[in-house]
């Protein structure tokens, strides 16, 4: 494929590299702002890119993206309805085969033309820019559109693309802007590659946490409190579950699980740098006239309880875990069910350490890490994210600190890409993306490697020579935040979850009133096996109450009538098997605690 860079030079890049990908699609953008153009002339253009793989409303990896979208100020109310006729222009454009030329005109000259063509918000884009500036345009057929590219030589090159929603979208995200209309939208070199990626966005449609949520009876969301879930019986026994799960993992690999306060004052944000790098984000509060401010992570609090006491290289590693409750002034624009929320549970650990111990603490994190994924059936990758424009600490310390994180997934001969720039302010970070069952990534495990906050902290050991000296710290995560995971896994097992996660894992069903006593002495014993067990006592037909299991997602149905009382036993049917006949309660106990309870 042919791309056309800015300078005006070609090259050629293959649909799977991302120049490719991003080229192909900003080039549908214009060819969508083309024909939008066409058919309501006085529509003003704003802006249309594509957007990177992963990322909407700075929801990560939330679905297969693969898509472009363009803002516009229409003078009337589009909708979907609109589609079609769009569409239909889009296919003339790409028909035509028109050459896309970019040129250069001075800032003014730009102006100018933009506002005799009635483009006001590409003006203003304009205006803010150096009076020297040389500005780039590109040109298919009448339709001018300012950019820089890079873009496909044809529009003959999209050959196939869908218009996929609408939204409402402020000017430059600000809600003090014009609320402007974006289309959104996505293209493939070929109609199967199109058809395929539409499937699987159905497929996500299906499995979305939200809808499953509240089908199951698991969280739920009000207007009250946007961005703060509340959990529903069957929903917090999920998050108990994980939580457990992780305590006794934590346990077994020597972490002191500590809890640290909500609420902590302004100096001590300041000496973390939290108040200079991630003040926009942090909800504040005043106590006693003082500037107290919630906390958005665990790890200040962390270093606290470090310096309590004196401690010894004898003591190192040491290493806190936290189910820290954490708060992040999140924009509504960006909230989205559990995957972003404005406030969670962080599986938090800090690792205090000595240069020498950096490795094998390292390699320690990351076998959890992949012990607990495996769990759960993801594959994942891993991306080291170096050092931030934004950052604090020298250059020393950042290279010890990379070097450090390099080595050590060497040694595990754990592949990585390189993520540049994208480290924590404090120190980089490897980052693990697992995949879900219908192949979309989410980053949720990290280890971050700092030699800043106990320097800023002042934290100190006392060393095997009787000198001073200071630790290092791995800030890491698992889960990332539980609720997160938990929306994660809702989608990932499309709420049919394994037995020992399932937040009920046998439903009882007595054929009519007559034999909910012996229904009740089922769950009785169920329960008594440690089993979470419910009998449906609601007067209706048996294949009402199975249909009802079966959307439910119960793993275990037992059908119980005269003949099952009789005998002492039972009938089981076994989600996405049917029907395994009549057993004893015995027989299907031993079966249950094999399977893993």
């Amino acid at each position: 494929m042919k791309i056309k860079m800015r300078d005006g030079s070609i090259q050629e890049a293959g649909f799977e590299e991302e120049l490719g990908r991003d080229a192909f699609r900003h080039t549908t953008a214009h060819i969508l702002a083309q024909a939008v153009k066409r058919l309501y002339p006085d529509t003003r253009c704003a802006i249309g890119p594509a957007i990177p793989e992963g990322f909407d409303n700075g929801i990560q990896d939330r679905i297969p993206l693969s898509k472009f979208y363009y803002d516009f100020d229409f003078t009337f109310r589009f909708s979907e309805e609109n589609f079609p006729e769009v569409e239909a222009e889009m296919r003339k454009i790409v028909k035509e085969n028109l050459q896309i030329r970019q040129f250069t005109v001075d800032r003014e000259s730009a102006i100018q033309e933009m506002e005799e063509r009635g483009e006001t918000f590409k003006a203003e884009i304009l205006r803010e820019l150096p009076e020297d500036e040389e500005i780039s345009f590109c040109r298919q057929g009448e339709y001018v559109e300012l950019c820089a590219g890079p873009h496909v030589a044809y529009t003959s090159a999209v050959r196939a693309f869908k218009l996929l929603s609408v939204a409402g979208a402020y000017w430059r995200g600000d809600e003090r802007n014009p609320m402007l209309t974006r289309i959104y939208g996505t293209s493939f070199p070929s109609q199967e590659l199109l058809e395929e990626h539409l499937n699987r966005l159905e497929e996500a449609k299906k499995r979305d946490h939200r809808k499953l949520g509240r089908e199951l009876g698991l969280f739920a969301l009000f207007k009250e409190g946007p961005g703060f879930p509340f959990f529903l019986p069957k929903g917090l026994i999920l998050k108990n579950l994980l939580i457990d799960y992780w305590r006794q993992l934590h346990a077994r690999e020597g972490y002191q699980e500590i809890s640290t306060p909500v609420i902590l004052n302004r100096q001590l944000w300041e000496t973390s740098g939290h108040w200079e790098h991630y003040r926009d984000n942090m909800y504040t509060t005043a106590i006693d006239g003082a500037d107290f401010c919630v906390k958005p992570m665990s790890c200040p609090g962390g270093m606290l309880v470090y310096q309590m006491e004196p401690r010894s290289y004898r003591d190192l590693p040491l290493r806190f875990s936290e189910l820290g409750l954490i708060h992040r002034n999140e924009k509504s624009g960006t909230l989205h069910g559990l995957m972003r929320v404005r406030c969670c549970t962080q599986d938090d650990a800090h690792i205090f350490m000595m240069p020498e111990q950096i490795q094998d603490e390292i390699k320690g994190v990351a076998r959890l890490i992949d012990e607990v994924y495996s769990r759960f059936g993801f594959r994942y990758h891993v991306e080291l994210s170096t050092r931030p424009e934004n950052s604090i600490g020298s250059d020393e310390d950042w290279e010890l600190a990379t070097d450090g994180l390099r080595r050590a997934l060497e040694e595990l001969n754990l592949p990585y890409a390189v993520n540049p720039g994208d480290g924590a302010f404090y120190g980089p970070k490897i980052d693990f993306h697992l995949e879900d069952s219908i192949g979309r990534t989410w980053q949720c495990g990290t280890i971050q490697l700092d030699f800043q906050l106990p320097q800023r902290f002042g934290a100190e050991y006392i060393g095997e020579d009787g000198k001073h000296h200071r630790p290092i710290m791995i800030h890491r995560v698992v889960f990332g935040s539980v609720e997160r995971f938990m929306g994660i896994l809702i989608e990932h097992f499309e709420g049919k979850f394994p037995l020992w996660l399932s937040p009920v894992q046998v439903k009882v069903l007595p054929i009519s009133d007559r034999y909910i006593g012996y229904a009740r002495e089922i769950e009785s014993r169920m329960k008594k096996e440690g089993l979470r067990c419910e009998t449906d006592i609601k007067g209706e037909k048996i294949g009402w109450k199975i249909r009802t299991a079966q959307m439910e997602r119960i793993p275990y149905m037992l059908i119980v009538g005269e003949k099952e009382a009789e005998a002492g036993s039972v009938s089981v049917r076994r989600r996405g098997e049917g029907d395994l006949g009549r057993m004893p309660l015995g027989r299907l106990l031993e079966m249950l605690r094999e399977e893993g309870t």
